[in-house]
């Protein structure tokens, strides 16, 4: 699935998630598909980048993204959010709440990606 996949950027493999302008059903395959390749991986060890904007997205959807990002915590070693502006933040800050994660936000997927291959626990 071409909308979430690994990528590599500067020699790290990030788990990228493009949630721009997508369906509900659309939304719903790429959680699945996140969930299935990053459970999948070592522990502590996924740098995940998720790019949103113009998505639909239901109270359903939202329960979903929680879970993921709750079920996903033991194999995560950091995230990025880039395009989180308006009801989107309130979606995303609901899922960190939930998840009990940080989510380190920016205006470009470049920003977030140097961030990501450069992360320092």
């Amino acid at each position: 699935m071409d909308r979430a996949k690994f990528v590599d950027h500067k020699g790290t493999q990030i788990f990228m998630m493009d949630c721009t302008k997508t369906s509900l059903e659309e939304m719903d395959a790429i959680i699945e598909e996140c969930a299935r390749q990053v459970r999948s991986q070592p522990e502590k060890s996924v740098f995940t980048l998720i790019v949103s904007g113009g998505s639909a997205f239901s109270g359903e959807t939202i329960r979903k993204l929680k879970e993921l990002a709750r079920d996903n915590t033991p194999y995560v070693e950091a995230s990025a959010i880039v395009g989180v502006t308006g009801l989107y933040k309130v979606v995303f800050n609901a899922v960190a709440m939930f998840s009990k994660r940080r989510f380190y936000l920016f205006d470009t997927t470049e920003e977030a990606m140097d961030f990501l291959a450069a992360y320092k626990d």
